[in-house]
């Protein structure tokens, strides 16, 4: 299946191609030449996920901004403050939003109403992108093609809940994320690549 189109810039951060339309997840530690977004989605408001600094390199006129509440009021422009759950439109993107949140542990409460995103590109093939999220009830509904999900464990799920959420709601196809910088290695990359029943990607960060 054709990924050419997603860029993985590192820890959680993406961008994805939808013909001309530049996406952004979570940028960070972007490199200063990075092509100017055209859609910026943020999935909750921790600093590696959340940076001023990347998106002032990226933004551009009109670029639109899908953030959590708590995190939209700190962005000047076209911002749409999302809530878990919900079917967004912008031009032929179709953009639904997925609780993202711990469940044995307290870094990101599900009260806060962060998200994980399900991006439907013009050419109808769907990315899921988890934020940084446990494997929860609300993730077993997730319909996609591509997941780009957790593994580095502490603050997310471990290579091993990834694989067992992944085997659950069966995406054609994984790139494992949040590992490398902060959390996690290439040992928590092989032990999901070997225990997911799909097709695992990896990907080299682009920077």
């Amino acid at each position: 299946m054709n990924h050419k189109h997603i860029h993985w810039l590192g820890h959680s951060s993406f961008r994805i191609e939808d013909g001309a339309t530049q996406i952004y997840i979570d940028p960070w530690k972007l490199s200063p030449n990075s092509p100017k977004a055209d859609v910026i989605l943020i999935t909750h408001a921790h600093y590696d996920h959340f940076s001023l600094e990347d998106i002032a390199r990226i933004k551009k006129e009109g670029t639109a901004f899908f953030a959590p509440k708590d995190v939209a009021y700190q962005i000047k422009g076209t911002v749409i403050a999302v809530s878990p759950g919900d079917i967004y439109n912008v031009g032929e993107l179709k953009i639904r939003t997925v609780p993202a949140y711990n469940i044995n542990k307290q870094f990101h409460p599900k009260q806060n109403n962060w998200v994980g995103y399900v991006v439907a590109l013009a050419t109808e093939q769907k990315i899921y992108h988890s934020g940084d999220s446990d494997f929860t009830p609300e993730m077993k509904a997730v319909v996609t093609d591509f997941a780009l999900l957790p593994i580095g464990g502490t603050y997310t799920m471990t290579a091993k809940e990834a694989a067992e959420a992944a085997n659950a709601f069966k995406p054609r196809a994984v790139i494992p994320m949040h590992w490398g910088d902060i959390v996690g290695s290439t040992t928590d990359f092989e032990e999901f690549r070997r225990l997911f029943k799909g097709e695992t990607v990896a990907k080299q960060p682009e920077r």
